[in-house]
């Protein structure tokens, strides 16, 4: 639910992530969206599974690789969130060995 404070944002929207239900609001990226939910990290490294979230924030890297809608390797930082997409946690490179 949208605040005064909030401006005009629009009105709030569900996606899941890692199949649990997480408020939107339009025009925020997926990576807006998680952590406005408390998610900081959606990904493992390839080598060590070490936690990764967003480092640069303007997909220059690709620290905060994500799956969406069983799209590997989505830049969180830049894909828009759209009702009803299901976002996973990205482990390794995303594509199933």
């Amino acid at each position: 639910m949208t605040t005064p404070e909030d401006g005009d944002a629009g009105r709030a929207f569900e996606v899941t992530f890692d199949g649990l239900p997480v408020e939107a609001l339009p025009g925020r990226t997926v990576a807006a969206v998680l952590w406005a939910a408390g998610v900081t990290s959606w990904r493992t490294t390839r080598e060590g599974g070490r936690p990764r979230g967003v480092f640069c924030g303007i997909g220059v890297c690709f620290d905060c690789l994500v799956t969406v809608n069983d799209r590997p390797n989505q830049r969180a930082c830049l894909v828009p969130a759209r009702p009803g997409d299901v976002i996973r946690t990205q482990e390794g490179t995303g594509h199933e060995n």
